[in-house]
């Protein structure tokens, strides 16, 4: 379990660090030829899923007592907040790309992923 343990929490520190540059991006900040329409909404929001993916990386990586829990609830924060961008999309509330419908659709997948080896992992700790 150590092992699945400290892949979650790296990986948890890169989904906050692709937040954090998408975050950016609707901010109105571009990396070279990448950019995307300013939507502050969606700004706050990625910076959120961010932070909720830090904190658990951050339990995790230091051995914290809460850091499985940790990892659940930032799983299901950020991945409530990339279901929220894709209703939001759907909606027709901001512009959409084909850079922000693959992001999201990523996105949803790997935290859907890591939700439930975070879930595994507690439920054969116990």
């Amino acid at each position: 379990m150590d092992a699945l343990r400290r892949a979650l929490g790296w990986l948890s520190l890169l989904y906050a660090l692709i937040f954090f540059c998408f975050a950016l991006m609707h901010a109105g900040i571009a990396f070279g030829p990448v950019a995307e329409p300013v939507i502050v909404p969606a700004a706050i929001v990625e910076t959120l899923c961010a932070g909720a993916m830090l904190a658990g990386a951050y339990g995790v990586l230091t051995g914290r007592a809460w850091a499985w829990d940790g990892l659940i609830y930032s799983h299901a924060a950020a991945l409530a907040g990339v279901l929220l961008g894709i209703l939001a999309l759907a909606l027709g509330a901001g512009p959409a790309s084909a850079l922000l419908s693959w992001y999201h659709s990523a996105m949803a997948a790997v935290l859907a992923g890591g939700l439930a080896g975070s879930f595994y992992v507690s439920r054969v700790r116990r």
